[in-house]
């Protein structure tokens, strides 16, 4: 972990995903987006033709950054004014920061003019509160600490208790422990979400722009990701104290490499790679779009299979080293 950490953690956020309208269609302009992409700041990742859609592609968590250069960019640049917007994704508090420092670097060097007024308008946290940024996350690492241990006690307790032997003899099937095991902690889960969902509107005036049914559709799926996890820790581990060790083992990359404390994209490949298995990183990115960008679960649909996914192959694997452990 201390070599995976070292090389992965940046707080030097690059390669932010990124739109650029230009409605202009100057050489100059494009010229200016050249300049931008050169900077290693932004990356192109999606089209789009006006800052309608760039709202659309942000709202939607699919870029970072839009940048609008509008049609009379020439006209706006020769008389000083405001010639370039770059709207960027507050949520994350870091990417704020990056986008102004693409805004204060001189963008002029291709095409030889003088450099260009550019401002910055970030979206859903404009004040730049940590806590917007914070609490939504921190449902997410709540739930990863303790469903993952509940569920990571559950085999193992039966069986130091002398209760598995009882449990073999029942007519109750593997998978139907498994969920018994998993359906109490559910109930668990979302009170917990409750409980700071409550906190951070009232203490930390948090806002929640999206619909609450999402929001706890969000938890149900991280709820029912890490309690999966946990049985398969717990089919794997011989006592209590082995299942303690196996999820602390768990925690340190959920939270240092799902993007709740350091920038996903400052990452390199190979350990978004890693985080992309994480079912914390999958769930701050549902759970900041739909607190802090109004977004829908349905907007964020590839995060929502991600989860169902892990879930569905975690089960299985926990299913089936149970019955390996029957016979």
């Amino acid at each position: 972990q201390l070599m995976l950490f070292g090389f992965a953690i940046n707080p030097d956020v690059r390669n932010l995903p990124a739109a650029i309208a230009d409605m202009a269609g100057t050489t100059g302009s494009r010229a200016l987006v050249q300049d931008m992409l050169a900077t290693g700041i932004v990356r192109q990742t999606a089209d789009a033709r006006t800052p309608q859609e760039l709202q659309t592609l942000l709202d939607r968590g699919r870029i970072k950054i839009g940048i609008v250069i509008p049609a009379d960019f020439e006209r706006r640049r020769l008389d000083g004014r405001e010639a370039v917007q770059v709207i960027v994704d507050g949520s994350d508090t870091s990417v704020q920061a990056t986008a102004r420092q693409l805004a204060a670097m001189p963008l002029d060097g291709s095409s030889g003019l003088r450099d260009t007024p550019v401002t910055v308008l970030s979206l859903y946290n404009p004040e730049r509160r940590a806590a917007v940024n914070v609490v939504p996350g921190l449902i997410g690492v709540i739930l990863t600490m303790t469903m993952i241990m509940f569920t990571a006690m559950a085999i193992v307790r039966e069986r130091e208790r002398g209760n598995l032997e009882v449990l073999i003899t029942t007519p109750v099937s593997s998978a139907e422990l498994m969920i018994g095991k998993v359906l109490p902690y559910i109930g668990v889960g979302l009170v917990q979400t409750s409980v700071v969902l409550l906190l951070g509107m009232t203490v930390f005036d948090v806002p929640v722009r999206g619909h609450l049914v999402d929001v706890y559709g969000a938890a149900m799926l991280l709820i029912v990701a890490n309690l999966t996890l946990g049985l398969l820790v717990s089919t794997k581990a011989q006592t209590q104290f082995q299942a303690m060790q196996m999820a602390f083992f768990l925690f340190l990359p959920s939270i240092l490499l799902s993007g709740f404390m350091f920038p996903f994209d400052g990452m390199p490949v190979a350990a978004q790679w890693i985080a992309e298995v994480l079912p914390l990183t999958h769930f701050v990115r549902l759970i900041r779009g739909v607190m802090l960008r109004g977004a829908n679960l349905f907007d964020l649909w590839p995060d929502v299979l991600a989860l169902l996914a892990f879930s569905a192959i975690m089960m299985t694997l926990a299913i089936s080293r149970f019955r390996k452990r029957l016979d």
